[in-house]
């Protein structure tokens, strides 16, 4: 842009200059008051809003009050059990256990959001607190990352509005420093694991041995993650401006160069996952969410917060490259760094949610509310936004840990627009989270927004920034007590001064950037965006944007432009989808030809399809070869998939709990099928003599007209299906007799009957692990009395009450909860969606192989028949296929209807509680095995591009 807030362009103080980009990267300046100042339809009421933040203000304390009283000191809460989770006395839960330090992780996160909502009082008590109680001396091994974003960012934004309370007179009077000094013990901590060659950080520290100490546990590792190694410069260099200590931003510095200077050089992209020694790509696939995401946008703030061109420059070069090949408005879709036009999957991940508002800082508009737009469908759809989704919008990973990046990008948005819209999305979030995410001890994380499920878990960063965004986004100027336009946000949310800038610049601003690359400055905008110029003087712009992404979800998956020329006839023919391929079709086989795919039929009467790429007729007709046999390979896995039963729900709607408390079950294949009877089975629950059902039941009056709670064990599931039957119970609850399992930790399966016909059994059968068990037989001994409702999906609890009075005592302190009674008789149901189960961080797609043919796939399929009614295909066995020598990318710009539905594992109960196993793993070979061999072409093409060179 030409123009700059404050009129400053390259050069000049930098004091100046940085404040006009803080005001316009949190506040936007006058761009919310230009577009305001013409009011737009459906404008929100000023006593709406405050209606708004003050319940945005009671949810927190309802979060964070049972925190401190459940769970303090610990790291985290765990809302379903009312207890706080100490790492070391709960399951591994892997990785995401790392960011766990016992060191009362979710206050620190919380401090400089107690002032952001105006809790000053509890603030100056939390802050006494951590400097009273938080030990950064733990023999614990933690990591890097997570530390540093949530717990040194922590303590600096604390420190940065404690000394802003002390200069205002009335708060923090007492205040020394304590926080800034934990800040740099916690730094010097953190140091040892930059002790490598390359300057990139191990992944994990141990707080009191550091990394190669024989005591540290740790040091072995080879590779990081790109944001892991490259979110650290604000913090650092906070750190050292702060402090006057120039090492922390030193090392961060480093970090950042080293990752500038292992860029793929042609397209301008960086890999997911890097090798810390000597740093070669190990992951080469290239998107905006997990794993990349905080490293693009900490060069943008750190240009904004320190004034180093270079950060600029290297932003906007990736920015280009993310535009030209990662953009696929509205998606989003990852690519490989080599050759940046194929797609390297066809999903996404919810942690991209934050793009939208690093794309409102950069200045670029359309795209940002597009990609917005397009994730608000989704979650219209599912309630929240799913851990990744499928390019048609198909639930990929289930999951939803409560995270903030879609809150995120909604209030800058807001600001950038002035569009009242986005305090209706906002309002949206509020609704579901106190509907779906609610429980009497806070919040729980959605295991499976399918089913309303919940985890036992609530992260710290629900705190650190959910409340912080949401608050913002309701408040107006006067409602805050400090000016939030004179602070820069990290990727947690904590608030960094802009006058660091300033201070203490100990750090050389060497331009590295043009020592790597020739930069042309026309591609660069080195001043301020001018917000009065930036977003047109019309209300109606925004929603002119969204207007086309409106119906995006519920109709087809968004169409590239060259898929929408196809549609219209005037582009080239769409490639042959495996979906839609007949066997018999000479038009179909003559494709496969043209795409280098060879169809041969075994004597053993499998189907072998062989890709030559070099037989293809171009390199595009390559490309959609390996297309067309990854895509055999999803159909494939989604035959088999969708032949297993979903997940089932119990839901305790019993008081104290009232809906809000929904367990993950397993399903059975025997009684009555949850799926068709949509208003589920409810009823009060009992414990059957024996526990284990295996005989007559011995307390009948107990359980007649009840769900029976009895152990696995003993005997087959159907037989104690048949006993409680028998006994006039009217469902039944297995819980497995395994101390400590979960479904957190372990697959669901499906309970099989005994081999006979189980025609006869027709009550609902539901299958809960040790832990879920537990919580509604704990629920017994503390209230006797518990109804639970099991369903194939978690109900609204308007649906549940329907036509019941509503107890007083559950109308408590939730706003969201007024007139209950009266919205409950006027809802008939609330929709829900459901897909599949997740983990936070991706799983890595590729492993390294050695090459043979590097131009040649093979895919051998077991049962690949043609049904001579449909002339179509259809395959079975999914794993019992072997790829070799595949290109790991196939470019989806098109639908695939891929339904991906959690792994669950069929199990037969017998006298010794085995397990049927119905996957042969000697005579198949695994996805992972298969998976693997997908680098090998990508090995070949890369030594292509060095002859190349």
């Amino acid at each position: 842009m030409s123009g700059a807030v404050g009129g400053e362009a390259r050069g000049g103080d930098p004091g100046a200059r940085w404040r006009p980009w803080g005001l316009l990267a949190l506040g936007l300046l006058s761009a919310s008051s230009v577009l305001a100042a013409s009011p737009a339809a459906g404008a929100m009421s000023r006593d709406e809003k405050r209606r708004l933040g003050s319940q945005v203000l009671e949810m927190f304390n309802h979060a964070y009050s049972n925190y401190m009283e459940h769970a303090y000191p610990a790291d985290e809460l765990m809302p379903l059990t009312c207890r706080g989770r100490v790492r070391g006395q709960e399951p591994s839960r892997g990785d995401v256990d790392d960011a766990l330090g016992k060191f009362s992780l979710t206050l620190i996160d919380t401090l400089d959001t107690l002032v952001v909502l105006n809790k000053n009082k509890e603030f100056e008590e939390a802050v006494k607190k951590v400097i009273k109680d938080v030990n950064l001396d733990n023999d614990i091994v933690v990591s890097v990352f997570e530390t540093n974003i949530r717990v040194l960012g922590g303590l600096l934004g604390g420190h940065s509005v404690a000394i802003m309370l002390k200069d205002k007179g009335e708060y923090m009077q007492w205040y020394s420093g304590e926080l800034l000094h934990m800040a740099k013990e916690l730094g010097y901590k953190l140091l040892p694991a930059f002790n490598t060659s390359s300057g990139l950080p191990y992944p994990r520290v141990n707080l009191k041995f550091g990394v190669r100490n024989p005591d540290a546990r740790t040091g072995t590792e080879t590779d990081t993650c790109t944001a892991c190694a490259g979110t650290l410069i604000l913090e650092f260099a906070a750190l050292s401006r702060f402090t006057g200590a120039s090492i922390f931003e030193e090392y961060a510095r480093k970090a950042l160069d080293f990752i500038w200077e292992k860029r793929q050089r042609s397209s301008n992209l960086v890999g997911v996952t890097i090798n810390i020694h000597t740093g070669d790509w190990v992951r080469k696939d290239s998107g905006v969410g997990a794993g990349i995401d905080s490293y693009y946008e900490y060069l943008l703030k750190a240009y904004v917060l320190l004034g180093d061109d270079s950060f600029l420059e290297r932003f906007n070069t990736h920015y280009d490259a993310i535009m030209r090949y990662i953009s696929q408005p509205p998606l989003l879709l990852d690519v490989h760094i080599h050759k940046p036009m194929l797609n390297a999957r066809t999903w996404m991940d919810s942690l991209l949610a934050f793009f939208p508002g690093l794309q409102v800082l950069k200045g670029d508009i359309r795209p940002a509310i597009e990609t917005h737009e397009m994730l608000y469908q989704v979650i219209k759809k599912h309630n929240f936004l799913p851990e990744a989704f499928t390019t048609d919008f198909r639930v990929h990973w289930a999951q939803h840990p409560l995270r903030p990046e879609f809150a995120e990008s909604t209030y800058f948005l807001y600001k950038a627009t002035g569009d009242p819209y986005y305090l209706e999305v906002g309002k949206t979030l509020i609704e579901n989270l106190n509907k779906y995410a609610r429980v009497p001890c806070g919040f729980a994380a959605m295991k499976d927004v399918r089913t309303g499920s919940h985890e036992d878990r609530m992260d710290s960063f629900f705190l650190a920034e959910m409340f912080k965004y949401l608050y913002l986004l309701f408040a107006d100027k006067e409602d805050m007590v400090f000016d939030i336009e004179d602070y820069i946000f990290t990727t947690e949310a904590h608030l960094l001064p802009l006058w660091l800038s300033t201070t203490n610049q100990t750090i050389s601003k060497k331009n590295l950037t043009t020592e790597y690359t020739e930069l042309d400055d026309s591609n660069f905008d080195w001043t301020c965006p001018n917000t009065q110029i930036l977003f047109p003087n019309d209300p109606m712009y925004a929603q002119s944007i969204r207007e086309p992404l409106k119906n995006v979800v519920d109709k087809s998956c968004p169409r590239g432009i060259a898929r929408v020329e196809e549609s219209l006839g005037t582009g080239p023919k769409p490639p042959l989808r495996a979906r839609d391929f007949m066997a018999s079709n000479p038009e179909h086989l003559e494709i496969l030809k043209k795409m280098g795919v060879s169809l041969i039929h075994l004597k053993d009467g499998r189907v072998q399809l062989v890709q030559h790429a070099i037989q293809a007729a171009s390199s595009l007709d390559a490309e959609d070869g390996l297309r067309f046999m990854q895509e055999m390979i999803e159909l494939s896995s989604q035959q088999q998939k969708e032949q297993q039963l979903p997940p089932r729900a119990v839901q305790i709607v019993s008081h104290p709990f009232f809906g809000r408390v929904v367990l993950t079950a397993g399903p059975a294949q025997f009684g009555t099928d949850l799926s068709k009877h949509k208003a589920g089975t409810r009823g009060f629950v009992a414990t059957v003599k024996p526990y284990n059902g295996c005989s007559e039941i011995t307390n009948p009056e107990a359980v007649k007209e009840k769900i029976a709670l009895m152990q696995r064990g003993q005997c087959m599931f159907a037989e104690k299906a048949r006993n409680i039957q028998k006994a006039g119970a009217i469902g039944g609850i297995v819980i497995d007799d395994n101390e400590g399992s979960s479904s957190d930790t372990a697959p669901l399966f499906q309970m099989a009957g005994d081999g006979k016909n189980t025609d006869d059994i027709t009550i609902p059968m539901l299958f809960l692990f040790n832990k879920e068990g537990n919580i509604i037989l704990d629920a017994i001994r503390e209230y006797e009395a518990v109804e639970v409702l099991l369903s194939d999906k978690a109900k609204d609890r308007a649906t549940i009450f329907k036509g019941k009075m509503i107890p007083n005592y559950i109308i408590d302190s939730n706003l969201e909860m007024e007139n209950m009674e009266q919205k409950f008789l006027e809802n008939d149901s609330h929709k829900q969606s459901s897909d599949e189960t997740l983990r936070s961080q991706d799983p890595s797609l590729v492993s390294q192989q050695p090459a043979e043919d590097a131009n040649s796939a093979t895919v051998h399929l077991d049962s690949l028949s043609v049904d001579a009614d449909t002339d179509s295909v259809s395959i079975s066995n999914q794993d019992s296929y072997i790829l070799e020598n595949h290109e790991a990318s196939i470019q989806e710009t098109d639908c695939t209807k891929l339904n991906n539905q959690p792994q669950e594992q069929t199990e037969m109960e017998t006298d010794s509680d085995s397990n049927v196993n119905w996957d042969d793993d000697d005579k198949v070979q695994p996805m992972e095995s298969i998976l693997a061999d997908w680098n090998e072409d990508i090995e070949a093409f890369e030594m292509m591009e060095k002859d190349e060179l």
